[in-house]
């Protein structure tokens, strides 16, 4: 979510809403997480990302999902979220195509992390791989663009501290 978030700055059209007349930019990373429960798919949103330590966010994550799940969440909890995030991932998916979560622009769709082999440098080594799966609006982003934003992600994930530690 973190390293979602800022890659999403980096790339604000991925943020953008569409409101009845225009299309609106966010004021702040506001992130839904697609919470599955026992009467369907709830989600909740995570406010100014950014601005959340990592202990903090994990503290909120949570905190909010259990509130979805006990059916103890309002309305405003649900409300203006600028990007989703859904994991189909701890149920064995792959890939799957995730559906955007409207007015947003785009919804991130993670898969399930699974150690393969990978070649470094001259080396076979087990590394950890994941899909990750991004639907978007081509009215509001073009496929370019968004290999931008997923590429922003992907490397990230892959050197962390730099935008965990801020």
């Amino acid at each position: 979510v973190k390293l979602t978030a800022a890659a999403l700055q980096q790339h604000p059209m991925l943020a953008a809403r569409w409101e009845e007349t225009h299309l609106a930019l966010p004021d702040g990373i506001h992130i839904g997480i697609a919470v599955d429960t026992e009467e369907g798919l709830i989600v909740p949103v995570l406010r100014d990302v950014p601005s959340l330590s990592l202990l903090e966010l994990a503290a909120r994550s949570r905190d909010m999902i259990e509130s979805v799940r006990d059916n103890k969440f309002t309305v405003d909890d649900l409300q203006g979220g600028v990007f989703t995030i859904t994991n189909l991932g701890s149920y064995g998916i792959d890939a799957f195509t995730p559906i955007i979560n409207l007015p947003e622009t785009a919804i991130l769709g993670v898969g399930c992390i699974r150690r393969e082999p990978a070649v470094i440098d001259t080396q076979i080594v087990p590394r950890d791989q994941v899909t990750l799966s991004l639907t978007f609006d081509h009215r509001i982003v073009d496929g370019a663009p968004a290999a931008r934003f997923l590429q922003a992600i992907r490397l990230a994930v892959e050197n962390p501290s730099a935008w965990l530690l801020k």
